[in-house]
């Protein structure tokens, strides 16, 4: 699917993210950064409907009780959540995943999915 087409879907209200709240080995902490960068976004990047990946380091929590001992937030989108769920299904996935899932504390991380409105 085409960039413009992408964009459609985007505007059509169908798009998704998915925040996914890491516990991360602190022993391990350098090996999923670049994991995530040599890895994980480089073949996510290719799939159809990819809107974008970022991978954010808790900084400071200002109001409420923030996420309790995920210090790591992997921001995914896409055009669709059947996309995401393509994606999910793929060789490649199946892959790349273990290279974060397995820097993570026993294998702990919270996710959530959101439309984007």
């Amino acid at each position: 699917m085409g960039i413009l087409s992408n964009r459609r879907l985007w505007a059509a209200g169908n798009a998704i993210q998915l925040h996914l709240d890491l516990e991360v080995d602190p022993s391990r902490e350098k090996e999923m950064v670049e994991n995530y960068h040599k890895i994980f976004r480089p073949a996510i990047s290719k799939q159809p409907g990819f809107g974008g990946v970022k991978l954010l380091k808790l900084r400071e929590t200002l109001a409420g009780p923030g996420p309790a001992n995920r210090k790591y937030r992997l921001l995914i989108s896409f055009a669709t959540e059947d996309q995401r769920k393509q994606w999910v299904a793929t060789d490649e996935h199946q892959r790349v995943w273990p290279t974060i899932r397995n820097t993570l504390t026993g294998g702990k991380y919270t996710a959530i999915l959101y439309e984007v409105v």
